[in-house]
This record gives structure tokens, sequence and C-alpha cells, in this order.
């Protein structure tokens, strides 16, 4: 089922294309770096088609209303290249990632927020994060801390939904933070409906390897990918943190099971 053949192949495309654009997007972070998140869309979105997954999306995703925080499931690091041709965002990703041989550079220059999951440091990371929203950096946070197998959502962590508060704009008004949950499932294998059995060559947990994890997740034929956009909401309309990460913990879940089952809106 799996073609190493098709896997190293569709892996060479993506290498060719990522240098083919990494120089021209360093000359335009110094030149014009308002204009580098369209660019890294555009990336993105051939990285989809070239690895060959179709996205099909549900809703539409917050733009121009302030930063938003995104709060999708994460089933895996391939969630990044779907959102990432998606939302005009920057990530949040645990600090390992940073070390990652290639995909940890693309991370660094790419402004992803590292941050460290050890409880001791969720203050400092915190403040990280706040102050790239209060800069205007609209972000997107896998709220479960880790990936899993594709086939449930995990709890969603509240230790950085503070940061949803927002901060204080120049006209002496609160500004909040809009939150946005969001659903990603992979569905479909050339068209027929995906198992649970061939969910892990995509969802990423547990003691994978990634260089075996890739060859899974490329070798495969085409695949359908589904979005879901749902509605916007305020740290203020649940009263706490936790309230709130209840509240799109069910609402991304739901959508999740929605799009496995085939009964997307």
């Amino acid at each position: 089922m799996v073609s190493p053949t098709v896997a190293v192949l569709r892996f060479f495309a993506f290498t060719v294309w990522t240098l083919a654009l990494l120089l021209p997007y360093l000359a335009l972070r110094l030149v014009a770096p308002s204009r580098c998140l369209g660019y890294t869309m555009f990336y993105w979105r051939v990285v989809t088609r070239l690895i060959g997954y179709t996205v099909v999306v549900t809703g539409t995703p917050v733009e121009g209303e302030g930063p938003v925080l995104f709060l999708p499931n994460h089933a895996s690091y391939l969630d990044i290249i779907v959102l990432g041709g998606l939302v005009r965002a920057y990530f949040v990703a645990k600090s390992e990632v940073s070390g990652w041989l290639g995909f940890g550079f693309l991370a660094r220059i790419s402004r992803t927020v590292f941050v460290d999951r050890r409880p001791g440091a969720t203050a400092r990371e915190r403040n990280h994060v706040r102050e790239r929203l209060e800069s205007g950096d609209s972000l997107v946070l896998f709220a479960e801390g880790t990936s899993n197998d594709g086939n449930r959502v995990l709890p969603f962590k509240s230790a950085l939904l503070s940061v949803a508060e927002g901060d204080v704009a120049s006209d002496g008004e609160p500004r909040a933070v809009l939150v946005q949950p969001v659903s990603i499932a992979y569905t479909r294998l050339d068209g027929l409906p995906m198992s649970r059995a061939l969910r892990p060559f995509f969802a990423w947990y547990g003691d994978m390897t990634l260089a075996d994890h890739l060859v899974g997740a490329l070798g495969l034929g085409q695949i359908t990918v589904e979005v879901e956009f749902h509605c916007p909401v305020t740290l203020a309309e649940y009263g706490s943190r936790k309230g709130l990460a209840h509240h799109c913990h069910h609402v991304v879940a739901h959508g999740v099971t929605r799009l496995l089952a085939g009964r997307a809106k």
C-alpha cells in the first residue's frame, strides 16, 4: 500500500520547492516583512499539492479583526502544512521542534513561537505568546499539547489561554483576542473513506520516528484533509481560561467526529 518510490519523489519535490523559495523569502524578510505571511501561505498551498493532499474547507478563518488565536486539534506535524496555507498566522510549537533537522530551521525563520511545556515555565511562555498577540500577530496554538492517533481529540490545556484576555488599545478601551476553534481531519484516501487502521500513517504519536513516519505519510495515494473553522469566541464569554478550553475542546472534538463520519456541514 505504501510506495517508498512515491514517498521519495514527493519529498524530493518538497525539498526542491523549499530551496527554490528560501532565498526570496529571506530577502522578503529584509525588505518587506509584512508580506512574508502571504508568501508562506502560498508556499504551503503548493506543498499540499506536491505531497498529494486535497484540502476541503468549511467555514472561514477570521481576518482583519485584530489578532486571532486559532485553536485546532493536533494529529500530526502535517497539520502545519495544511493550516499554513489557510490562516494568516504564525505557529506556537514546543521548544523541541526548533532542534529538528531541516524542519526546525524552517520553523525558526518563519517566526514560530517556541514554548517550553514544562509547568515551571508556564508564566514566562505565556508572556512570550501575549507579546506576539499584542504586537498584532495571529497565532495557531495546538492546545492538546501533543499529537495523538487522529481518532479523537485530547483535552485542551488551558495554561496558555489566559493570553486571550487581550490588552488595552490605544484609545484606552480593552481589546479582547478572538479565539477561533478549528477541526482538522484526514478523511479520505484516493476518494474512499479512511479507516481507523490507516490514520496512524498521518497521525504522529507515541514512539514513532520521524523518518519512518514520513515514508508512510508521503507514500500513500491522494489524501483528502477536511478543515472546519468554527464560530470565534472570547475568553469573557466563558468566564475563565478553563471554561474557554472546555468550550473549544467540545466544539473541535464534535467537529472532528463529524468530519470522520462524513457528516461535514
